[in-house]
């Protein structure tokens, strides 16, 4: 109910299930390992220090 967009990307996983967050350089080994475990991979995003003022949550 009448919940700004903005909110909703802040709040909720908007359907994208689990997610495994992991060191930049253990990105490869780790999605190897879930590939191997009968997973499928997707690499989301980056996790970045946010800046005076910037939104939280970024969407493109």
């Amino acid at each position: 109910g009448n919940v700004d967009a903005q909110e909703m990307y802040r709040v909720f996983n908007c359907g994208i299930g689990m997610a495994v967050i992991v060191a930049a350089e253990d990105a490869e080994f780790a999605a190897a390992e879930l590939r191997a475990s009968g997973e499928t991979v997707f690499v989301l995003g980056t996790v970045e220090a946010r800046a005076e003022g910037q939104a939280q949550t970024v969407v493109i």
